[in-house]
């Protein structure tokens, strides 16, 4: 192609795909780049949010994908961002305190300890 795209490529932001039945929105790497500088950027603040998931973060935005296709979901959405990631970051950590104090309570409410 001319442009520089792959054969059957579509960079179009609101591209919805039609698979068996279901519509499935897509989120590319240009989606994301209009809220981060560039690539480098991109893949960095990606990482970093997809850690946040690992650990048990919330989702910012509702989808059933693996943790890298939810942080560009996010990030695309313009939830997460350079200036709240470690905000983000503060308030997963609380949530994995809070649960793990709740677990403990319950298991000391029944006895197990």
């Amino acid at each position: 192609m001319r442009d520089g795209s792959l054969p059957g490529q579509d960079n179009d932001v609101k591209l919805i795909q039609n698979l068996g039945g279901f519509k499935v929105a897509r989120v590319t790497v240009e989606d994301c780049l209009t809220k981060v500088p560039n690539r480098f950027a991109l893949v960095h603040l990606a990482i970093e949010r997809v850690k946040q998931l690992r650990k048990g973060a919330k989702p910012l935005v509702r989808c059933k994908n693996k943790e890298i296709v939810q942080a560009l979901r996010e990030i695309a959405a313009g939830k997460v961002t350079f200036d709240n990631l470690e905000q983000l970051a503060r308030e997963a950590e609380e949530q994995r305190i809070f649960q793990a104090l709740h677990t403990d309570a319950n298991e000391n409410a029944e006895g197990k300890y």
